[in-house]
């Protein structure tokens, strides 16, 4: 029995939209709104840096392993 293809059923599943966009206006933000949209700035900034940290990390073992 074939497998059920929800994304031939359905389409392809929206992306969820972002929470924040760089430049929005936020006038009419309450300020727990605004909280919670730092917290989940200073997350993606944390992802940011971990990918960067990993390319980083990858760089410099190649490095190592190309000056043997």
């Amino acid at each position: 029995m074939a497998a059920f293809d929800e994304d031939s059923v359905f389409g392809t599943p929206r992306p969820k939209p972002a929470t924040h966009v760089i430049g929005q206006n936020v006038d009419d933000l309450s300020a727990p709104e605004l909280s919670l949209r730092i917290e989940g700035l200073r997350e993606e900034i944390r992802r940011l840096e971990a990918a960067i940290r990993a390319r980083e990390a990858t760089k410099q073992a190649a490095s190592s392993f190309f000056k043997s």
